[in-house]
């Protein structure tokens, strides 16, 4: 394992940590969609937004520049974060840290599984992942990045209103 690979892998597993919500249901899934295609949208970025409750897609949104094939990685990435339970770039980067590739050691069907960052689990305090949100566009760890800034934010403003 690389000194780059750990250091990307404890800062992701400290994402995970610490996003965790003390709720989350289909109206907030349409205003933080809505906040992230709105920053994404005034960033040109030609990204997909997904947010999924369990099966059901809450929302989703594509931006100009994005294709149908961000649709595919998104479901792929999502696919992944579901079976996991955690970020899709966290369990890539896990399996490169233990010196494995997920698409060989995975044994999971590479064209419906993707373990390319850009997919976050939605884990509600006490309860337990209920949902993803995820992006596809960027580079992974962008697309993970621009999910995490938009989850963190929604963290703050949840507990300032709860205050």
């Amino acid at each position: 394992m690389t000194d780059d690979i750990a250091a990307q892998l404890a800062r992701v597993e400290a994402d995970e940590a610490e996003v965790v919500l003390p709720r989350f249901d289909v109206t907030d899934a349409w205003t933080l969609g809505s906040r992230m295609r709105e920053e994404a949208a005034a960033l040109g970025l030609p990204i997909v937004i997904g947010i999924m409750l369990g099966e059901a897609r809450v929302f989703h949104t594509a931006l100009p520049g994005s294709s149908a094939d961000n649709d595919g990685w998104l479901d792929r990435k999502t696919r992944v974060a579901r079976r996991y339970g955690r970020s899709s770039f966290g369990v890539g980067l896990s399996f490169r840290a233990a010196g494995g590739d997920f698409d060989t050691d995975g044994r999971l069907d590479t064209t419906r599984y993707a373990a390319h960052g850009g997919v976050f689990p939605i884990t509600i305090e006490g309860v337990g992942v209920v949902g993803t949100v995820g992006v596809s566009g960027l580079p992974q760890a962008e697309d993970h990045a621009f999910v995490v800034e938009h989850l963190r934010a929604w963290l703050a403003d949840i507990s300032r209103a709860e205050a």
